[in-house]
This record gives C-alpha cells, sequence and structure tokens, in this order.
C-alpha cells in the first residue's frame, strides 16, 4: 500500500499541516483526481471538505490537471505546472505527471474548502507538557 505526505493548507488561516497517511487513509487517495474533493473524517477532520490541489511523486515531477491518467509524459510545454518560461515564448520538453492519484505519489497538497465546527490548529496543537 501507498504512503502519503499530505500538506494540507488553511486559507482562513494562512497556515499548513504535514500529515503522514498510511494504510485505509492513503487508500482514500488512490483514483482520486486534482480537483476531487474528499471527506475530511478520512484524514481524521470532522465536518471538513478537502479539495485535492496537486501532487509530486518520489523523482519530484509534479501533477498536472490537465494531463489524464496516472502516467508520467514528456510535454512541449510553454507555460503552467512543471515549466516557468524565462522568455517570452520560450518551450522546453519537461516530464510531468497525469492528474490522478496512484502509488507513485509521495506527496499530495489539498486545502481546506469548507470548514468544520473545530478549528484545525486544535487537531495538530501540541498536548501540554504535564506539570511536575
Amino acid at each position: 500500500m501507498a504512503d502519503f505526505k499530505i500538506i494540507l493548507s488553511d486559507p482562513e488561516t494562512g497556515r499548513s499541516y504535514k500529515i503522514d497517511a498510511t494504510g485505509p487513509t492513503a487508500g482514500a487517495f488512490i483514483g482520486k483526481r486534482i480537483g476531487d474533493e474528499i471527506d475530511g473524517d478520512v484524514l481524521g477532520f470532522a465536518g471538513y471538505t478537502i479539495r485535492i490541489t496537486g501532487a509530486t511523486d518520489k523523482t519530484g515531477i509534479p501533477s498536472r490537471r490537465d494531463l489524464p491518467g496516472p502516467s508520467r509524459r514528456r510535454l512541449l510545454l510553454s507555460r503552467g505546472v512543471g515549466f516557468h518560461p524565462v522568455m517570452d515564448g520560450e518551450r522546453r520538453r519537461k516530464s510531468v505527471r497525469g492528474n490522478e492519484i496512484s502509488a507513485d505519489v509521495v506527496q499530495i497538497n489539498a486545502a481546506v474548502k469548507e470548514s468544520g465546527a473545530k478549528p484545525l490548529a486544535e487537531y495538530f496543537s501540541q498536548p501540554e507538557a504535564a506539570a511536575e
């Protein structure tokens, strides 16, 4: 089974949180596409809706939303994810991955679409050290 690092961005506070997803939590992401929304209960966030915004494979190759499937391809790019031109009209052949989440993906970028009753900061707050 695949293991993922999920970077969850909270647009209300501007903070990002790292979540390590393994087992059934990671399995919920397999087959999803960039732009899909999932229920936050999968990650343990009741009442939240989370939108997948991007992904990266084990070699750092980004996923493009406009490229179907999970495979890696070399495309001639003029702009967008995977290539940022320096000169006007510049194009380059770059490796990019399709928009489907597969076992080859290591990092998934996501953003909160709808918030739940409890703020994300409470889920990630460190427990206070026990007083002696």
